[in-house]
Formats: structure tokens, C-alpha cells, sequence
């Protein structure tokens, strides 16, 4: 069994900073990805950023230039620093990981997510 806890989310004022983390625990074999997604209200969930085990990253075009993800692979976490954050990013975070728990199995798992609001 493998769980993604997420904490860090909260009420904050446009342009100030916040940083989620993202724990992995469980039966983990090993990591591939990580990656951060969001939804807002009324919308579909969408990618946020991703981070592979390499340290390689990819952003979603809104949020390049204001939001950093990270991994400390010994750990199994993976953090979102955002910065400049604005109204629109308000949305329920929610952490994502390509795991390998056996040697034959490979899953995608999902936190419960965690709410932002940017609002002043």
C-alpha cells in the first residue's frame, strides 16, 4: 500500500509565497516521476509541473518563472515552491507519483490534495 500525503496549502494575498510538500510512503520499490496537478472550481484537473527522478523538470506555461518543484529522493518527497502566487492559482493541489512497488508493478498514485486560496 502506498500513500501521498500533501501539506503546506492555505488561505495567502496575491503575491506572496507558499510551498507544498508531498510525502510518499508505503511499500515503495522506487520512484519515477513526481509531479504536481491542480483544479480549480468548475474546471479540470491540470498539470501543474513534473519532476523526474533525474531532477529534470517541466512546467505548465502559468506558472513558469513563479513556481519550482523539487524531490529529495531519499525521502520520497516532492515539494512545490510558489512564488507571486495570483488569484487564478487558487485550486485544490494535488501531488501525483509514478511508483514501482514490486518488481512487476507499476502504478500512478494520488494524493488527497490540498486547498489553496490567493485572495485578497
Amino acid at each position: 500500500q502506498v500513500q501521498l500525503v500533501e501539506t503546506g496549502g492555505g488561505l495567502v494575498q496575491p503575491g506572496v509565497s507558499l510551498r507544498l510538500s508531498c510525502a510518499a510512503s508505503g511499500s515503495i520499490f522506487s520512484i519515477y516521476s513526481m509531479a504536481w496537478y491542480r483544479q480549480a472550481p468548475g474546471k479540470q484537473r491540470e498539470f501543474v509541473a513534473t519532476i523526474t527522478s533525474g531532477a529534470s523538470t517541466n512546467y505548465a506555461d502559468s506558472v513558469k518563472g513563479r513556481f519550482t518543484i523539487t524531490r529529495d529522493n531519499a525521502k520520497n518527497t516532492v515539494n512545490l515552491q510558489m512564488n507571486n502566487l495570483k488569484p487564478e492559482d487558487t485550486a485544490v493541489y494535488y501531488c501525483n507519483a509514478d511508483i514501482r512497488t514490486t518488481i512487476t508493478r507499476r502504478s500512478d498514485y494520488w494524493g488527497q490534495g490540498t486547498q489553496v486560496t490567493v485572495s485578497s
